[in-house]
């Protein structure tokens, strides 16, 4: 019977202020949900971050055991053998919420929105999560953005790139240069890797940041958001 069709993803929802005509997909990092993102920011903008005509989604992973905390649950994207650049990807984990993800996508396309409306990234895990699913399954959608993100050095990702002829989604890039948990190092390696299999790619380098998110950075993000989901003039019929 093949793979079971996974269960819907629980998402808190952002609503354009006007018409919908493009979608924003945010995924959180390890042990947070989309309701704790979309707070997150919410209190480092002191509002929502909200469009005229984006729906922003922030979709919550499933609980699942994760190897890193010694098989506890957690709401995590993919499971991890260790949190480290050179160690191998768990592959299984990934495909299979590549699979819950694209239904997510599929939800937006039936609401009438072209796959070149769509951008989809996320903080730590979530941006590498992001990474996977657009350089790998969905190389049409608008753009991707990783925060403080990496992705493992022979990840998946750069195979599947090595042998692609088409178009690539831009990706926009942030990192700290203090974070601890996830290398400055190790993000701009997987900058450079991206960049050099084809992808247009920015990192913006936050001096003193650890791992975390802050207001420069998301009023940065906003600004390529804009610029890569304009606001469409109404057709003329």
């Amino acid at each position: 019977l093949g793979m079971a069709a996974p269960a819907a993803l629980q998402r808190s929802v952002v609503s354009p202020a006007g018409r919908h005509t493009a979608s924003l997909i945010f995924l959180h990092g390890s042990g947070d949900t989309g309701q704790g993102a979309r707070a997150w920011i919410k209190q480092i903008l002191n509002q929502d971050m909200a469009f005229q005509h984006i729906k922003v989604i922030y979709p919550t992973a499933p609980a699942r055991p994760y190897t890193p905390m010694k098989g506890a649950f957690s709401n995590v994207w993919f499971d991890r053998y260790k949190i480290c650049n050179d160690c191998p990807e768990h592959i299984e984990s990934i495909d299979s919420m590549c699979r819950g993800l694209t239904e997510l996508i599929n939800d937006e396309v039936k609401n009438g929105i072209a796959k070149s409306r769509i951008l989809i990234g996320g903080f730590s895990m979530g941006g590498g999560m992001a990474m996977h699913l657009a350089f790998r399954f969905h190389q049409d959608l608008a753009g991707v953005f990783a925060l403080s993100s990496f992705l493992n050095k022979d990840s998946a990702v750069y195979q599947a790139l090595k042998r692609n002829e088409s178009a690539l989604p831009e990706l926009f890039q942030c990192h700290g240069t203090a974070d601890d948990l996830v290398l400055y190092s190790w993000g701009e390696e997987t900058n450079k890797m991206l960049k050099s299999l084809g992808v247009s790619t920015s990192l913006h380098t936050f001096p003193n940041l650890n791992h975390e998110l802050n207001r420069t950075e998301i009023e940065k993000l906003k600004s390529w958001i804009v610029k890569k989901l304009p606001v469409e003039a109404p057709k003329a019929n």
